[in-house]
Protein backbone atom coordinates (compact mmCIF):
# COMPACT_ATOMS: atom_id res chain seq x y z
CA UNK A 1 0.00 0.00 0.00
CA UNK A 2 1.38 3.41 -1.01
CA UNK A 3 -1.53 5.81 -0.25
CA UNK A 4 -3.97 5.72 2.70
CA UNK A 5 -6.69 8.38 2.81
CA UNK A 6 -9.33 8.64 5.54
CA UNK A 7 -10.36 12.32 5.51
CA UNK A 8 -13.63 13.30 7.28
CA UNK A 9 -14.33 9.66 8.12
CA UNK A 10 -15.51 10.26 11.68
CA UNK A 11 -12.54 8.38 13.14
CA UNK A 12 -11.75 8.65 16.85
CA UNK A 13 -9.14 7.34 19.24
CA UNK A 14 -5.45 6.76 18.66
CA UNK A 15 -3.66 6.07 15.39
CA UNK A 16 -2.80 2.32 15.41
CA UNK A 17 0.90 1.77 15.79
CA UNK A 18 0.63 -1.12 13.33
CA UNK A 19 0.34 1.42 10.50
CA UNK A 20 4.03 1.93 11.06
CA UNK A 21 4.61 -1.54 9.59
CA UNK A 22 3.41 -0.35 6.16
CA UNK A 23 6.92 0.23 4.84
CA UNK A 24 5.77 1.24 1.36
CA UNK A 25 3.20 3.77 2.60
CA UNK A 26 3.96 7.10 0.94
CA UNK A 27 0.92 9.26 1.75
CA UNK A 28 -1.23 9.24 4.89
CA UNK A 29 -4.16 11.70 4.93
CA UNK A 30 -6.51 11.73 7.94
CA UNK A 31 -7.62 15.38 8.05
CA UNK A 32 -10.82 16.45 9.79
CA UNK A 33 -11.26 13.47 12.12
CA UNK A 34 -11.12 13.23 15.90
CA UNK A 35 -7.91 11.27 16.18
CA UNK A 36 -5.49 11.47 19.05
CA UNK A 37 -1.98 10.13 19.47
CA UNK A 38 1.43 10.68 17.87
CA UNK A 39 2.60 11.03 14.29
CA UNK A 40 4.25 8.35 12.14
CA UNK A 41 7.71 8.16 10.56
CA UNK A 42 8.82 6.99 7.11
CA UNK A 43 6.30 8.87 4.97
CA UNK A 44 6.52 11.23 2.01
CA UNK A 45 3.40 13.18 2.99
CA UNK A 46 1.82 13.29 6.44
CA UNK A 47 -1.45 15.25 6.66
CA UNK A 48 -3.18 15.09 10.05
CA UNK A 49 -4.80 18.53 10.17
CA UNK A 50 -7.94 19.38 12.19
CA UNK A 51 -7.81 16.47 14.64
CA UNK A 52 -7.28 16.35 18.41
CA UNK A 53 -3.74 14.98 18.38
CA UNK A 54 -1.88 15.78 21.60
CA UNK A 55 1.59 15.56 23.06
CA UNK A 56 4.84 16.69 21.52
CA UNK A 57 5.78 16.37 17.88
CA UNK A 58 7.98 13.24 17.93
CA UNK A 59 11.62 13.50 16.90
CA UNK A 60 11.10 10.20 15.07
CA UNK A 61 9.46 12.11 12.21
CA UNK A 62 12.95 13.09 11.18
CA UNK A 63 13.54 9.45 10.18
CA UNK A 64 11.24 9.95 7.19
CA UNK A 65 13.99 11.13 4.92
CA UNK A 66 11.62 11.32 1.91
CA UNK A 67 9.03 13.50 3.65
CA UNK A 68 8.05 16.49 1.47
CA UNK A 69 4.89 17.64 3.25
CA UNK A 70 4.07 17.75 6.96
CA UNK A 71 0.66 19.23 7.81
CA UNK A 72 -0.34 19.15 11.50
CA UNK A 73 -2.52 22.29 11.53
CA UNK A 74 -5.35 22.66 14.09
CA UNK A 75 -4.40 20.01 16.63
CA UNK A 76 -3.31 20.14 20.27
CA UNK A 77 0.40 19.52 19.93
CA UNK A 78 2.46 21.19 22.65
CA UNK A 79 6.09 21.69 23.55
CA UNK A 80 8.81 23.07 21.28
CA UNK A 81 9.05 22.59 17.53
CA UNK A 82 11.73 19.88 17.28
CA UNK A 83 15.06 20.94 15.81
CA UNK A 84 15.24 17.51 14.22
CA UNK A 85 12.85 18.71 11.50
CA UNK A 86 15.89 20.35 9.97
CA UNK A 87 17.15 16.94 8.88
CA UNK A 88 14.20 16.54 6.47
CA UNK A 89 16.24 17.61 3.45
CA UNK A 90 13.36 17.18 0.96
CA UNK A 91 10.72 19.01 3.01
CA UNK A 92 8.73 21.52 0.92
CA UNK A 93 5.64 22.31 3.02
CA UNK A 94 5.56 22.60 6.83
CA UNK A 95 2.26 23.64 8.41
CA UNK A 96 2.22 23.62 12.23
CA UNK A 97 -0.34 26.41 12.71
CA UNK A 98 -3.04 26.54 15.39
CA UNK A 99 -1.48 24.31 18.03
CA UNK A 100 0.01 25.01 21.46
CA UNK A 101 3.66 24.93 20.41
CA UNK A 102 6.12 26.97 22.45
CA UNK A 103 9.73 28.08 22.53
CA UNK A 104 12.36 25.55 23.58
CA UNK A 105 13.28 27.77 26.55
CA UNK A 106 11.00 29.27 29.16
CA UNK A 107 12.70 32.66 28.80
CA UNK A 108 10.76 35.19 26.68
CA UNK A 109 14.08 36.46 25.26
CA UNK A 110 15.12 33.07 23.87
CA UNK A 111 15.55 32.65 20.15
CA UNK A 112 13.23 30.38 18.20
CA UNK A 113 15.83 27.73 17.48
CA UNK A 114 13.71 25.76 15.05
CA UNK A 115 14.20 28.60 12.54
CA UNK A 116 17.93 27.95 12.51
CA UNK A 117 17.42 24.21 12.07
CA UNK A 118 14.96 24.68 9.19
CA UNK A 119 17.54 26.61 7.18
CA UNK A 120 18.89 23.15 6.28
CA UNK A 121 15.67 22.37 4.37
CA UNK A 122 16.81 23.77 1.02
CA UNK A 123 13.54 22.95 -0.80
CA UNK A 124 11.20 24.50 1.80
CA UNK A 125 8.51 26.57 0.03
CA UNK A 126 5.85 27.08 2.74
CA UNK A 127 6.38 27.60 6.49
CA UNK A 128 3.28 28.20 8.60
CA UNK A 129 3.47 28.46 12.41
CA UNK A 130 0.54 30.87 12.98
CA UNK A 131 -1.48 30.93 16.22
CA UNK A 132 1.07 29.28 18.51
CA UNK A 133 2.33 30.77 21.81
CA UNK A 134 5.97 30.60 20.71
CA UNK A 135 6.96 33.53 22.96
CA UNK A 136 10.50 34.13 21.71
CA UNK A 137 12.62 36.16 19.31
CA UNK A 138 13.53 35.57 15.68
CA UNK A 139 17.14 34.66 15.04
CA UNK A 140 19.29 36.44 12.45
CA UNK A 141 19.54 33.04 10.79
CA UNK A 142 16.19 33.83 9.16
CA UNK A 143 18.25 35.29 6.33
CA UNK A 144 19.64 31.81 5.61
CA UNK A 145 16.32 30.24 4.66
CA UNK A 146 15.90 28.30 1.46
CA UNK A 147 15.92 30.36 -1.71
CA UNK A 148 12.72 28.46 -2.52
CA UNK A 149 10.75 29.84 0.47
CA UNK A 150 7.71 31.70 -0.86
CA UNK A 151 5.28 31.80 2.06
CA UNK A 152 6.34 32.55 5.65
CA UNK A 153 3.49 33.11 8.16
CA UNK A 154 4.07 33.53 11.89
CA UNK A 155 1.17 35.75 12.97
CA UNK A 156 -0.23 35.72 16.51
CA UNK A 157 2.77 33.89 17.99
CA UNK A 158 3.80 36.35 20.75
CA UNK A 159 7.13 36.91 18.99
CA UNK A 160 9.12 39.76 20.57
CA UNK A 161 12.18 41.88 19.90
CA UNK A 162 13.32 43.54 16.70
CA UNK A 163 12.65 42.37 13.16
CA UNK A 164 16.11 41.16 12.03
CA UNK A 165 17.71 43.20 9.28
CA UNK A 166 18.64 39.90 7.62
CA UNK A 167 15.00 39.43 6.60
CA UNK A 168 15.59 41.54 3.50
CA UNK A 169 19.17 40.79 2.54
CA UNK A 170 19.34 37.00 2.82
CA UNK A 171 17.63 34.22 0.94
CA UNK A 172 14.22 35.25 2.30
CA UNK A 173 14.14 38.19 -0.10
CA UNK A 174 12.60 35.88 -2.73
CA UNK A 175 9.49 35.32 -0.55
CA UNK A 176 6.08 36.24 -1.95
CA UNK A 177 4.05 36.36 1.30
CA UNK A 178 5.40 37.39 4.73
CA UNK A 179 2.94 37.63 7.63
CA UNK A 180 4.34 38.73 11.01
CA UNK A 181 1.16 40.44 12.22
CA UNK A 182 -0.34 40.36 15.73
CA UNK A 183 2.94 39.85 17.57
CA UNK A 184 5.00 42.04 19.90
CA UNK A 185 7.76 43.21 17.56
CA UNK A 186 9.32 46.49 18.67
CA UNK A 187 11.94 48.90 17.40
CA UNK A 188 12.23 50.31 13.89
CA UNK A 189 11.29 48.55 10.68
CA UNK A 190 14.68 47.67 9.15
CA UNK A 191 15.39 49.47 5.89
CA UNK A 192 16.54 46.15 4.44
CA UNK A 193 12.87 45.15 4.11
CA UNK A 194 12.97 47.23 0.94
CA UNK A 195 15.05 44.44 -0.59
CA UNK A 196 12.04 42.10 -0.72
CA UNK A 197 11.50 42.77 -4.41
CA UNK A 198 9.33 39.68 -4.95
CA UNK A 199 7.02 40.09 -1.96
CA UNK A 200 3.36 40.56 -2.90
CA UNK A 201 1.80 40.60 0.57
CA UNK A 202 3.54 42.07 3.63
CA UNK A 203 1.70 42.13 6.96
CA UNK A 204 3.37 43.86 9.93
CA UNK A 205 0.19 45.15 11.58
CA UNK A 206 -0.77 44.92 15.25
CA UNK A 207 2.75 45.10 16.69
CA UNK A 208 4.74 47.70 18.63
CA UNK A 209 6.91 48.97 15.80
CA UNK A 210 8.28 52.50 16.09
CA UNK A 211 10.11 55.02 13.97
CA UNK A 212 9.28 56.00 10.42
CA UNK A 213 8.21 54.07 7.34
CA UNK A 214 11.50 53.36 5.52
CA UNK A 215 12.06 55.16 2.22
CA UNK A 216 13.38 51.82 0.96
CA UNK A 217 9.79 50.53 0.78
CA UNK A 218 9.72 52.10 -2.67
CA UNK A 219 11.84 49.12 -3.75
CA UNK A 220 8.99 46.67 -3.09
CA UNK A 221 8.14 46.69 -6.78
CA UNK A 222 5.88 43.60 -6.66
CA UNK A 223 3.92 44.67 -3.57
CA UNK A 224 0.11 44.49 -3.72
CA UNK A 225 -0.88 44.35 -0.02
CA UNK A 226 0.84 46.36 2.75
CA UNK A 227 -0.58 46.52 6.28
CA UNK A 228 1.29 48.60 8.90
CA UNK A 229 -1.74 49.48 11.03
CA UNK A 230 -1.92 49.42 14.83
CA UNK A 231 1.72 50.25 15.57
CA UNK A 232 3.52 53.32 16.94
CA UNK A 233 4.95 54.55 13.64
CA UNK A 234 5.64 58.28 13.35
CA UNK A 235 6.83 60.75 10.73
CA UNK A 236 5.39 61.00 7.23
CA UNK A 237 4.36 58.54 4.53
CA UNK A 238 7.24 58.52 2.01
CA UNK A 239 6.14 60.11 -1.25
CA UNK A 240 8.32 57.56 -3.03
CA UNK A 241 5.62 54.95 -2.33
CA UNK A 242 3.68 56.50 -5.22
CA UNK A 243 5.95 54.37 -7.45
CA UNK A 244 4.35 51.13 -6.19
CA UNK A 245 2.01 50.77 -9.15
CA UNK A 246 0.74 47.30 -8.15
CA UNK A 247 -0.30 48.34 -4.65
CA UNK A 248 -4.04 47.76 -4.17
CA UNK A 249 -4.30 47.59 -0.35
CA UNK A 250 -2.56 50.01 2.02
CA UNK A 251 -3.32 50.49 5.71
CA UNK A 252 -1.45 52.72 8.17
CA UNK A 253 -4.37 53.46 10.50
CA UNK A 254 -3.90 53.72 14.26
CA UNK A 255 -0.34 55.04 14.25
CA UNK A 256 1.20 58.46 15.00
CA UNK A 257 1.86 59.55 11.43
CA UNK A 258 1.41 63.10 10.16
CA UNK A 259 2.07 65.29 7.14
CA UNK A 260 0.96 65.14 3.53
CA UNK A 261 -0.65 62.00 2.14
CA UNK A 262 0.90 61.08 -1.23
CA UNK A 263 -1.51 61.90 -4.06
CA UNK A 264 -0.04 59.99 -6.98
CA UNK A 265 0.07 56.42 -8.20
CA UNK A 266 -2.05 53.97 -6.19
CA UNK A 267 -2.91 56.48 -3.43
CA UNK A 268 -5.76 57.92 -5.50
CA UNK A 269 -7.64 54.64 -4.98
CA UNK A 270 -7.35 54.30 -1.18
CA UNK A 271 -10.15 55.20 1.22
CA UNK A 272 -10.05 57.30 4.36
CA UNK A 273 -10.08 54.14 6.50
CA UNK A 274 -6.49 53.46 5.41
CA UNK A 275 -5.31 56.59 7.25
CA UNK A 276 -7.69 56.97 10.21
CA UNK A 277 -6.60 57.62 13.82
CA UNK A 278 -3.22 59.24 13.20
CA UNK A 279 -1.83 62.53 14.48
CA UNK A 280 -2.22 65.07 11.70
CA UNK A 281 -2.58 64.15 8.04
CA UNK A 282 -3.19 66.79 5.38
CA UNK A 283 -3.70 66.88 1.63
CA UNK A 284 -5.72 64.25 -0.24
CA UNK A 285 -8.84 66.42 -0.70
CA UNK A 286 -10.82 63.42 -1.97
CA UNK A 287 -10.40 61.98 1.56
CA UNK A 288 -11.56 65.26 3.19
CA UNK A 289 -8.26 65.93 4.96
CA UNK A 290 -7.27 69.59 5.41
CA UNK A 291 -5.11 71.19 2.74
CA UNK A 292 -1.36 71.32 3.32
CA UNK A 293 0.66 74.50 3.47
CA UNK A 294 2.36 74.83 0.09
CA UNK A 295 5.55 75.93 1.84
CA UNK A 296 5.36 73.33 4.59
CA UNK A 297 8.61 71.65 3.63
CA UNK A 298 10.53 74.93 3.91
CA UNK A 299 8.72 76.25 6.93
CA UNK A 300 8.18 73.13 9.04
CA UNK A 301 11.05 73.98 11.40
CA UNK A 302 9.83 77.57 11.77
CA UNK A 303 6.33 76.31 12.47
CA UNK A 304 7.58 74.08 15.26
CA UNK A 305 9.42 77.03 16.80
CA UNK A 306 6.34 79.23 16.51
CA UNK A 307 4.18 76.53 18.06
CA UNK A 308 6.49 76.30 21.07
CA UNK A 309 6.55 80.09 21.46
CA UNK A 310 2.79 80.49 21.23
CA UNK A 311 2.18 77.57 23.57
CA UNK A 312 4.46 79.15 26.18
CA UNK A 313 2.70 82.50 25.92
CA UNK A 314 -0.63 80.76 26.43
CA UNK A 315 -4.06 82.25 26.55
CA UNK A 316 -2.79 85.68 27.63
CA UNK A 317 -1.05 86.24 24.30
CA UNK A 318 -4.12 85.18 22.33
CA UNK A 319 -6.33 87.55 24.29
CA UNK A 320 -3.87 90.39 23.69
CA UNK A 321 -3.78 89.66 19.95
CA UNK A 322 -7.57 89.62 19.78
CA UNK A 323 -7.78 92.94 21.62
CA UNK A 324 -5.36 94.58 19.19
CA UNK A 325 -7.31 93.27 16.19
CA UNK A 326 -10.60 94.58 17.56
CA UNK A 327 -9.08 98.01 18.20
CA UNK A 328 -7.69 98.19 14.65
CA UNK A 329 -11.03 97.16 13.15
CA UNK A 330 -12.91 99.69 15.23
CA UNK A 331 -10.39 102.40 14.28
CA UNK A 332 -10.93 101.73 10.59
CA UNK A 333 -14.68 101.84 11.10
CA UNK A 334 -14.48 105.32 12.67
CA UNK A 335 -12.67 106.63 9.56
CA UNK A 336 -15.66 105.78 7.38
CA UNK A 337 -19.15 107.13 7.26
CA UNK A 338 -21.10 105.62 10.20
CA UNK A 339 -24.07 104.69 8.09
CA UNK A 340 -22.03 103.26 5.21
CA UNK A 341 -23.41 99.74 5.62
CA UNK A 342 -26.94 101.09 5.61
CA UNK A 343 -26.32 102.53 2.14
CA UNK A 344 -25.43 99.09 0.75
CA UNK A 345 -28.21 97.33 -1.11
CA UNK A 346 -29.89 94.57 0.84
CA UNK A 347 -29.29 91.05 -0.38
CA UNK A 348 -32.21 89.83 -2.43
CA UNK A 349 -32.99 86.15 -1.89
CA UNK A 350 -35.11 84.54 -4.55
CA UNK A 351 -37.41 81.76 -3.44
CA UNK A 352 -36.77 78.22 -4.65
CA UNK A 353 -39.38 75.47 -4.87
CA UNK A 354 -39.60 72.41 -2.64
CA UNK A 355 -39.33 70.14 -5.69
CA UNK A 356 -36.05 71.77 -6.75
CA UNK A 357 -34.60 71.21 -3.28
CA UNK A 358 -35.81 67.62 -3.22
CA UNK A 359 -34.20 66.96 -6.59
CA UNK A 360 -30.95 68.64 -5.50
CA UNK A 361 -30.63 66.35 -2.45
CA UNK A 362 -31.85 63.09 -4.03
CA UNK A 363 -35.00 63.22 -1.96
CA UNK A 364 -33.17 64.44 1.16
CA UNK A 365 -31.28 61.16 1.29
CA UNK A 366 -29.01 60.25 4.20
CA UNK A 367 -26.04 60.09 1.85
CA UNK A 368 -26.33 63.87 1.46
CA UNK A 369 -26.87 64.58 5.17
CA UNK A 370 -24.13 66.87 6.50
CA UNK A 371 -25.34 67.26 10.08
CA UNK A 372 -28.27 67.71 12.44
CA UNK A 373 -29.07 70.28 15.10
CA UNK A 374 -31.76 71.37 17.50
CA UNK A 375 -33.80 73.10 14.81
CA UNK A 376 -33.39 70.67 11.88
CA UNK A 377 -31.00 69.02 9.46
CA UNK A 378 -28.47 70.26 6.90
CA UNK A 379 -28.04 68.54 3.52
CA UNK A 380 -25.57 68.99 0.70
CA UNK A 381 -27.36 69.65 -2.56
CA UNK A 382 -26.48 70.38 -6.18
CA UNK A 383 -28.84 72.83 -7.85
CA UNK A 384 -29.73 72.95 -11.52
CA UNK A 385 -26.71 75.08 -12.42
CA UNK A 386 -24.36 72.46 -10.95
CA UNK A 387 -23.32 74.52 -7.94
CA UNK A 388 -23.07 72.85 -4.53
CA UNK A 389 -25.02 74.38 -1.66
CA UNK A 390 -25.92 73.57 1.94
CA UNK A 391 -29.68 73.28 2.51
CA UNK A 392 -30.87 73.80 6.08
CA UNK A 393 -34.27 72.10 6.50
CA UNK A 394 -36.16 73.12 9.64
CA UNK A 395 -37.93 70.39 11.62
CA UNK A 396 -41.47 71.69 11.75
CA UNK A 397 -42.36 69.16 14.47
CA UNK A 398 -39.98 70.88 16.89
CA UNK A 399 -41.33 73.61 19.12
CA UNK A 400 -40.18 77.01 17.96
CA UNK A 401 -39.25 75.92 14.43
CA UNK A 402 -41.44 78.61 12.81
CA UNK A 403 -39.96 81.27 15.06
CA UNK A 404 -36.41 80.07 14.43
CA UNK A 405 -36.89 80.20 10.63
CA UNK A 406 -38.52 83.63 10.70
CA UNK A 407 -35.89 84.95 13.11
CA UNK A 408 -33.01 83.73 10.94
CA UNK A 409 -34.59 85.29 7.85
CA UNK A 410 -35.15 88.60 9.66
CA UNK A 411 -31.53 88.75 10.76
CA UNK A 412 -29.82 87.61 7.56
CA UNK A 413 -31.90 89.66 5.13
CA UNK A 414 -30.53 92.85 6.72
CA UNK A 415 -26.88 91.85 6.89
CA UNK A 416 -24.14 92.06 4.34
CA UNK A 417 -22.06 88.88 4.62
CA UNK A 418 -18.73 89.62 6.26
CA UNK A 419 -17.46 86.36 7.73
CA UNK A 420 -21.10 85.33 7.92
CA UNK A 421 -22.62 82.36 6.11
CA UNK A 422 -24.27 83.72 2.96
CA UNK A 423 -27.93 82.92 2.27
CA UNK A 424 -28.47 82.07 -1.40
CA UNK A 425 -32.21 81.44 -1.35
CA UNK A 426 -35.07 80.12 0.76
CA UNK A 427 -38.14 77.92 0.52
CA UNK A 428 -41.18 78.41 2.71
CA UNK A 429 -44.72 77.04 2.83
CA UNK A 430 -47.08 75.87 5.57
CA UNK A 431 -45.35 72.55 6.28
CA UNK A 432 -41.81 73.05 4.90
CA UNK A 433 -39.21 75.72 5.51
CA UNK A 434 -35.58 75.72 4.37
CA UNK A 435 -32.65 78.04 3.76
CA UNK A 436 -30.16 77.57 0.92
CA UNK A 437 -26.71 78.56 2.18
CA UNK A 438 -23.17 78.71 0.86
CA UNK A 439 -21.60 75.24 1.05
CA UNK A 440 -18.59 75.11 3.37
CA UNK A 441 -16.50 72.09 2.26
CA UNK A 442 -14.30 72.02 5.38
CA UNK A 443 -17.18 71.66 7.81
CA UNK A 444 -17.37 73.11 11.31
CA UNK A 445 -14.63 74.39 13.59
CA UNK A 446 -15.79 71.84 16.18
CA UNK A 447 -14.69 68.98 13.91
CA UNK A 448 -11.22 70.49 13.51
CA UNK A 449 -10.76 71.15 17.23
CA UNK A 450 -11.97 67.89 18.72
CA UNK A 451 -11.27 65.16 16.13
CA UNK A 452 -8.04 63.14 16.00
CA UNK A 453 -8.22 63.09 12.19
CA UNK A 454 -8.00 66.86 11.75
CA UNK A 455 -5.35 69.38 12.71
CA UNK A 456 -5.07 73.17 12.91
CA UNK A 457 -1.69 74.81 13.35
CA UNK A 458 -1.30 77.93 15.47
CA UNK A 459 -1.47 80.25 12.44
CA UNK A 460 -4.75 78.75 11.24
CA UNK A 461 -6.23 78.98 14.74
CA UNK A 462 -5.29 82.65 15.00
CA UNK A 463 -6.72 83.39 11.53
CA UNK A 464 -10.05 81.72 12.40
CA UNK A 465 -10.16 83.60 15.70
CA UNK A 466 -9.75 86.87 13.78
CA UNK A 467 -12.50 85.81 11.33
CA UNK A 468 -14.93 85.23 14.21
CA UNK A 469 -13.89 88.50 15.84
CA UNK A 470 -14.58 90.36 12.58
CA UNK A 471 -18.00 88.73 12.33
CA UNK A 472 -18.89 89.74 15.90
CA UNK A 473 -17.55 93.26 15.43
CA UNK A 474 -19.75 93.66 12.37
CA UNK A 475 -22.82 92.25 14.12
CA UNK A 476 -22.38 94.47 17.17
CA UNK A 477 -21.08 97.69 15.62
CA UNK A 478 -20.92 97.50 11.84
CA UNK A 479 -24.64 97.96 11.18
CA UNK A 480 -27.08 100.56 12.45
CA UNK A 481 -29.15 97.84 14.14
CA UNK A 482 -26.96 95.73 16.48
CA UNK A 483 -27.32 91.95 16.39
CA UNK A 484 -26.43 89.55 19.23
CA UNK A 485 -25.83 85.99 18.00
CA UNK A 486 -26.66 84.33 21.38
CA UNK A 487 -25.34 80.89 20.37
CA UNK A 488 -21.63 81.28 19.63
CA UNK A 489 -19.82 77.91 19.75
CA UNK A 490 -17.38 75.94 17.53
CA UNK A 491 -20.15 74.02 15.77
CA UNK A 492 -21.61 77.33 14.56
CA UNK A 493 -18.37 78.42 12.89
CA UNK A 494 -18.03 76.94 9.38
CA UNK A 495 -14.84 76.84 7.30
CA UNK A 496 -14.77 77.42 3.55
CA UNK A 497 -12.34 75.92 1.05
CA UNK A 498 -9.65 78.44 2.10
CA UNK A 499 -10.17 77.72 5.84
CA UNK A 500 -11.82 81.12 6.37
CA UNK A 501 -14.27 81.12 9.28
CA UNK A 502 -17.95 82.04 8.78
CA UNK A 503 -20.47 82.46 11.58
CA UNK A 504 -23.78 80.61 11.05
CA UNK A 505 -27.08 79.64 12.76
CA UNK A 506 -28.95 82.81 13.71
CA UNK A 507 -32.01 80.90 14.95
CA UNK A 508 -32.02 82.55 18.38
CA UNK A 509 -30.18 85.76 17.47
CA UNK A 510 -31.46 89.04 18.88
CA UNK A 511 -31.96 92.02 16.55
CA UNK A 512 -32.04 95.25 18.58
CA UNK A 513 -33.99 98.30 17.49
CA UNK A 514 -32.73 101.80 18.17
CA UNK A 515 -34.98 102.10 21.22
CA UNK A 516 -33.81 98.84 22.82
CA UNK A 517 -30.97 98.51 25.27
CA UNK A 518 -28.09 96.16 24.62
CA UNK A 519 -28.38 94.92 28.19
CA UNK A 520 -29.97 91.45 28.17
CA UNK A 521 -31.26 90.09 31.47
CA UNK A 522 -32.62 86.76 30.20
CA UNK A 523 -29.88 84.29 29.31
CA UNK A 524 -30.04 82.87 25.80
CA UNK A 525 -27.88 80.10 24.34
CA UNK A 526 -27.12 76.48 25.00
CA UNK A 527 -26.20 75.05 28.39
CA UNK A 528 -22.64 73.79 28.08
CA UNK A 529 -21.44 76.79 26.08
CA UNK A 530 -22.13 79.45 28.74
CA UNK A 531 -20.94 79.84 32.34
CA UNK A 532 -22.74 77.43 34.73
CA UNK A 533 -23.79 80.33 36.93
CA UNK A 534 -25.64 81.93 34.01
CA UNK A 535 -27.14 78.67 32.80
CA UNK A 536 -28.81 77.75 36.07
CA UNK A 537 -29.28 80.99 37.89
Amino acid sequence: MEILTAEQAGLTGAIPKEIGNLRNLGVLEMDLNSLRGHGLPNLEQLCLGSNTLTGVIPDSISNASKLTKLDLISNRFSGPIPNSLGSLKLLEILNLGRNNLTCASSSSESELRFITSLTNCRFLRVLWVVDNPLNGTISVSIGNFSTSLQNFAASNCTIKGDIPAEIGIGSLKVAIVIDLSSNQFSGDIPSTVGGLQNVIKLFLDDNRLQGSIPESFSGLISLEFLDLSQNNLSGVIPKSLEALQRLTYFNVSFNRLRGEIPNGGPFMNFTKGSFMSNEAFCGAPWLQFPPCDSNSHHRSKNRRVLLIVFASLGIASLVLALTIVLLLIRGRRRNHTPAQNDLLPKIVHERISYHELRRATDGFSESNLIGTGSSGSVYKGILADGTSFAIKVFNMQMEGAFKSFDNECDVLRNLRPRNLTKVISSCSNLDFKALVLDYMPNGSLEKWLYSHNYYLDITQRLDIMIDVACALEYLHHGYSTPVVHCDLKPSNVLLDVDMVGHLTDFGIAKLFSAAESLVQTTTLGTVGYIPPGDAFG
